[in-house]
């Protein structure tokens, strides 16, 4: 298999990404979020979303998901015609963070979410994820009040209720990799004694080094799903200073060792993780994929 990219991230061909979720697709995962609807001035690596998304070849058991903040992007999503389209609503616990990443104040973000109902509904999607972003800490602002987090997440439950929609999930998201295991347990313990029955996620960043101790700590609480990418591979052009998430073979070969199953393949997603780098072209941070088969299985 021949890559293009030369390790430029504005200049990976499609194709190239395209085929690293082809790889992805063959490994047992079953959601794979394949790429963004953004802006492509803001963010040109994600300019080709529309052409990535023609050339995924579609395994039917996995569920193919796209990133988007507003009515466009979730038009832009549903015209590829790949997505499994999850009605979502975010809010950013930073404002700074939230101008600088979505050009938007509180008061713009919490209007742009009342008017994503509306396009969700229009389109037949259930509302029932909500987000926030920025949750653990920022920086720009710093340690991020949790009572902050809590009335966010409060304001947009309250969106989705009134709207007629029932909320299934909360998602925190450490944007920038601030979080530290103890804030891990007491906000989901938080979240789950407020919102009881709804399903807890989190969006975990490797920036201080924490990130897999912050995914054991997510695991031992219970909770409902963590989001990882391959080889530990993104981080936020708008964040000064912010890692990738959590690798996912990482996280995959914690819960073999725990005995939780995954159902995922991980020699063939380590092959994705050799893919993964030969399209960027350099060494990603994740740790599983340096050791030999031979010291994996032992």
């Amino acid at each position: 298999m021949q890559f293009e990219g030369m390790g430029d991230p504005y200049r990976i061909p499609s194709a190239d990404k395209a085929a690293l979720v082809d790889s992805l697709s063959t490994t047992g995962l079953r959601r794979i979020q394949v790429t963004s609807f953004v802006s492509p001035k803001a963010v040109p690596q994600m300019a080709d979303a529309a052409k990535v998304s023609s050339l995924v070849t579609v395994n039917p058991e996995v569920a193919y998901t796209a990133l988007f903040f507003n009515q466009r992007g979730l038009h832009q999503a549903i015209d590829a015609g790949i997505y499994q389209i999850v009605g979502q609503l975010v809010l950013t616990a930073s404002e700074t963070f939230a101008m600088r990443n979505l050009r938007s104040t509180r008061a713009q973000e919490i209007d742009t979410q009342r008017s994503l109902v509306s396009a969700y509904q229009a389109a037949g999607v259930p509302v029932t994820r909500v987000a926030v972003m920025a949750a653990f800490g920022c920086n720009y602002e710093g340690q991020v009040p949790f009572d902050t987090v809590l009335s966010l997440v409060e304001t947009l439950a309250t969106i989705v209720s009134d709207a007629g929609e029932s909320l299934e999930e909360i998602s925190l998201a450490d944007s920038m990799g601030w979080a530290d295991p103890a804030q891990i347990r007491s906000y989901v313990a938080e979240i789950r004694s407020r919102w009881p029955g709804v399903a807890v996620s989190l969006h975990l960043h490797d920036t201080r080094g924490l990130g897999m101790a912050n995914a054991l700590a997510a695991l031992e609480v219970g909770v409902d799903a963590l989001d990882s990418s391959v080889g530990g591979l993104g981080g936020c052009p708008f964040a000064g200073v912010a890692a990738g998430n959590v690798p996912t073979e990482d996280l995959v070969y914690l819960c073999e060792r725990l005995g939780i199953d995954t159902g995922v393949d991980l020699d063939a997603l380590l092959r994705s993780v050799e893919i993964a780098e030969r399209v960027v072209g350099h060494p990603l941070p994740g740790r599983t994929g340096r050791l030999s088969p031979a010291l994996l299985h032992l």
